[in-house]
């Protein structure tokens, strides 16, 4: 029999815990609304996913290995980022090639960790939010969340769900803002003529709001709507369906 409370482990993020508190606040407040009993490890580290992308797989492991023996106990490991939770769900077994029991461990972990707006709708089975927004939002799909977590119905279904929001689909929602990590550092012209495309895909919805879930794609985002001007608030999709944003402004703009 299924646990009426689950003992959930919410893993934050460096760029959440760094740059956007708001989205860990937000994400607990809706892992509790979906019945969850939620606990924040004080002892997480970064889930190497940096150092991976960048050949440094000594440390991305030493990392991952950090990261399997704080959050293996759970009976499920959250996390409001797409990449980050593919990064734990995917990459961390084959980490582990030379060391049979932390595949088995990693494996184990994988298993049980899930984007956030993914847990609340395919584990959970939640069919709407209790909190209220106003307006017009676009949403962005991450390259990680879509491709490796297969997230991409679930935030329209809870977005759709809340009284007086309208969800409109820019073009080419699927294709990717240039963040990609180090890709942005690598590739800085590519990336850049990249954001540049998804900036006027956003401005032809006419939406007051562009949201995503992964933050390095919104801080992107957020930094070339800012340099050409388009009045479009950027924020996660926590803080909307958690009806948090009255608690900091959109990202990117002023304090």
């Amino acid at each position: 029999m299924l646990q009426t409370r689950p003992r959930v482990a919410l893993f934050v993020t460096c760029l959440v815990d760094l740059y956007r508190p708001t989205v860990g606040f937000s994400a607990i407040a809706l892992l509790e609304e979906a019945g969850c009993q939620v606990e924040v490890p004080r002892t997480q580290t970064c889930c190497g996913q940096p150092a991976y992308n960048t050949g440094d797989r000594q440390t991305a492991k030493d990392l991952a290995r950090a990261v399997i023996d704080e959050f293996l106990p759970y009976d499920h490991v959250v996390v409001p980022s797409g990449s980050c939770g593919g990064m734990i769900g995917h990459h961390y077994p084959a980490l582990f090639d030379d060391d049979p029991e932390y595949r088995g461990k990693a494996e184990a972990l994988g298993a049980k960790t899930h984007e956030l707006v993914s847990f609340l709708v395919d584990v959970r089975g939640m069919e709407s939010v209790a909190a209220r927004h106003r307006g017009v939002v676009t949403y962005h799909d991450s390259c990680s969340g879509l491709r490796e977590l297969g997230v991409k119905a679930q935030p329209r279904k809870l977005l759709s769900s809340m009284p007086g929001v309208v969800v409109k689909e820019m073009p080419d929602a699927e294709i990717c803002c240039g963040f990609g990590g180090t890709f942005c550092v690598k590739y800085p012209d590519i990336s850049t003529r990249m954001v540049a495309d998804k900036v006027k895909s956003i401005a032809s919805t006419g939406a007051d709001t562009v949201l995503a879930g992964d933050l390095g794609c919104l801080l992107n985002m957020a930094g070339r709507l800012k340099r050409e001007g388009v009045p479009v608030k950027v924020r996660h999709v926590a803080e909307v369906l958690a009806g948090r944003t009255e608690e900091a402004p959109a990202i990117g703009e002023a304090t």
